[in-house]
């Protein structure tokens, strides 16, 4: 069986060929077992492989996320990357649905430029600031509350710092980190999106995992970005920001987020297309 993939940077900078984050998209995984996706996934070792399926629910493409260990419901720049893929492949327009265990996800683009709107999230459960902080190696007054486990379609903690300086000098303890809150469905590993104000319309986050062992930094994350947008909804906010990720492993990126008055979250970003391939099973 000879399958074809697309190699992809999601929430890229335009001037930076290795900027955002990479994404493997295979263009038909419709006679992939569960078993042989996640083998390619770990075979391509990113942050998430995707993969092309029939479409459900009267959407316009189909899609299955996952990571080297897991399956996900729902993830950000997956979702931007496939839609990507999907137009292309399909002659789809700018405006289409693509269907993932989380629901049907609209996304719509202008030119190379994507953006999904979320799911609407929920919270989950309110967290212990002092807890948080210890396991992300900060001080209590280093978070300002609330710190809360959130979801659009992905279980996560959002942790907004007290500053910019916090959020760099985050250090996770995996011990204390690791199966966090109960976050167990997400494959044993706990993300944390710790996140500051860096102007007025700007925001600096880095997206913090750990399984209670390892530890990694994943580059640009729209579902935590998602995640946020629906943490800033509680909190009674609006706006539009961008927000910069990534630069602590190489990987600079730029997320779009937008919340609008009715509590409509938007995550958006630059899709570059950098190579494709084939696989032979």
């Amino acid at each position: 069986m000879r399958l074809r993939y697309r190699l992809l940077n999601v929430f890229a900078h335009a001037d930076d060929p290795f900027s955002g984050n990479p994404l493997c998209v295979f263009e038909d995984g419709s006679q992939l077992s569960d078993e042989q996706m996640l083998g390619l996934a770990r075979q391509f070792n990113l942050s998430e492989t995707t993969f092309l399926v029939p479409p459900a629910d009267g959407a316009d493409a189909g899609v299955r996320i996952f990571t080297t260990s897991f399956e996900m419901p729902f993830a950000g720049h997956p979702t931007l990357g496939t839609a990507h893929v999907a137009r292309e492949l399909h002659g789809l327009g700018d405006t289409l649905g693509l269907s993932m265990p989380a629901g049907t996800i609209p996304v719509t683009a202008d030119g190379e430029r994507w953006t999904l709107t979320a799911n609407r999230g929920r919270i989950e459960a309110d967290l212990v600031v002092e807890d948080v902080a210890q396991a992300l190696g900060l001080m209590p007054e280093d978070l300002v509350g609330p710190v809360q486990q959130v979801s659009v379609g992905t279980s996560q903690v959002i942790a907004r710092a007290a500053s910019v300086e916090a959020v760099r000098r985050a250090r996770v303890r995996p011990d204390l980190l690791g199966g966090y809150a109960g976050m167990g469905a997400n494959g044993g590993e706990t993300l944390v999106y710790v996140w500051a104000p860096a102007g007025e319309a700007s925001i600096e986050a880095r997206a913090l995992i750990s399984d209670g062992q390892a530890v990694s930094e994943d580059p640009a994350t729209g579902s935590a970005c998602s995640n946020l947008g629906a943490w800033l909804v509680a909190q009674g906010r609006s706006g539009r920001w961008t927000v910069r990720q990534g630069e602590h492993v190489s990987r600079p990126s730029s997320l779009e987020l937008e919340v609008t008055a009715d509590g409509t979250v938007t995550v958006g970003g630059l899709v570059r297309a950098v190579g494709s391939g084939e696989v032979e099973l």
